[in-house]
């Protein structure tokens, strides 16, 4: 068979698999990725109805910002990912002056300075950050000898911390969090020793003393106490964390029935449409809802760690991973923070509470990932016979 035969009849084989790789590629589309997605917005655009009080305003908003995040995705799935590696120093250093920016002429609102305005629009320069640091870290990482040495260890490790103290001034915990282990993830992945990680672990062992005392806001600590203790303020901090529980149990395995639930519908439940909306679907969908909620993550999850492992490159699995890894860190605090076993610290429950820029750039990272998985196989053509 020549060469040229070869090629010809490769595209057919699996099946029909092939034809359907090809429109993948040609769309730039991974349609098992994009199920799963449809799937959630349904899922989130039901509960929020519950959650906002049958509140027609907020679902129009939802709506808008959805719409927004997938043309955003479908977007970001076209730019190749050799043309991201090459701007992701632009990407990092322009959300870097951003954030400078933040501290100098930001936009403030209950007692936190976040927000840039542009007019009638303002927007989070920190949301920036959750894609320019794992693409700023990946391509640095990616043109190095792995796993990396301690200068390149130590490099990242403030390539990282720079940005992260930035977004924590404003203050902004939550976000500190989410964008840190992007970049955090990407040096795991690349093969970090562990010695290094065992350094770590005990350089932050010893880091929560100073922390608590001269780095932490008197609202941040009361959080952590409230987490170990939440009855000794019932009626004030530890509200949120004692209703929440309150919804989540009376939910049963069942549930009370979608928009049956009184926790939130009677105003009991603070944030019910943010933050805490795993609370109303628990109250309103019980434990098997929950349940399915978290297996349409996990799948979300493994199918993004299939692309990264599927990557051409190491640029590619590293950002893949990181990407699929902070996405499971959002359901992971969120769930966590309002059940009672983390501190709340303001992060959403991906693509299912109310939101605007975070869930646009939710959907962006998902576009990275599918420009990954339907990046071009580099196949060698056979050199013709001279």
């Amino acid at each position: 068979m020549s060469g040229r035969d070869f090629l010809r009849r490769l595209p057919r084989t699996g099946f029909g698999l092939g034809r359907r790789e090809a429109l993948q590629q040609r769309l730039h589309i991974d349609f098992l990725l994009l199920i799963l997605l449809l799937v959630l917005t349904a899922i989130g655009m039901s509960v929020l109805y519950s959650a906002s009080g049958e509140s027609m305003v907020t679902m129009r908003r939802q709506g808008i910002f959805f719409v927004i995040a997938y043309v955003a995705m479908f977007a970001v799935a076209q730019v190749p990912v050799h043309f991201m590696r090459r701007m992701a120093p632009w990407a990092y250093f322009g959300g870097i002056i951003l954030l400078i920016l933040v501290l100098v002429i930001g936009v403030g609102a209950k007692g936190a300075q976040r927000w840039l305005s542009l007019g009638a629009f303002r927007f989070q320069p920190s949301e920036i950050m959750k894609l320019a640091m794992p693409l700023m870290i990946a391509a640095y990482l990616s043109k190095r000898f792995l796993p990396p040495s301690l200068k390149h260890v130590f490099f990242t490790l403030v390539l990282i911390g720079f940005p992260t103290a930035l977004i924590i001034d404003q203050p902004d915990l939550g976000t500190s969090i989410l964008v840190a282990t992007s970049g955090m993830v990407v040096l795991f992945f690349a093969g970090l020793r562990w010695g290094y990680i065992f350094l770590a672990i005990v350089a932050f062992v010893a880091s929560l003393w100073p922390v608590w005392h001269f780095m932490m806001h008197d609202y941040q600590r009361q959080r952590v106490l409230t987490l170990l203790n939440p009855e000794a303020d019932r009626l004030g901090a530890g509200w949120n964390i004692i209703q929440s529980k309150t919804a989540i149990g009376s939910g049963g395995l069942s549930g009370k029935g979608w928009l049956e639930g009184t926790q939130s519908r009677l105003d009991f439940l603070p944030e019910g449409h943010t933050d805490f909306i795993i609370a109303v679907m628990a109250e309103e969908f019980g434990l098997l809802g929950v349940l399915t909620l978290l297996g349409i993550y996990l799948l979300v999850i493994i199918r993004g760690m299939m692309i990264a492992l599927n990557a051409q490159d190491s640029f590619g699995r590293l950002l893949a991973a990181s990407i699929t890894f902070t996405f499971f860190v959002y359901v992971f605090v969120n769930m966590g923070m309002v059940s009672g076993l983390l501190p709340v610290v303001g992060v959403p429950l991906p693509l299912i509470s109310q939101g605007g820029t975070a869930i646009v750039t939710l959907m962006a990272g998902f576009g990275i990932l599918m420009a990954i998985a339907t990046e071009r196989k580099r196949v060698m053509r056979p050199q013709k016979n001279k």
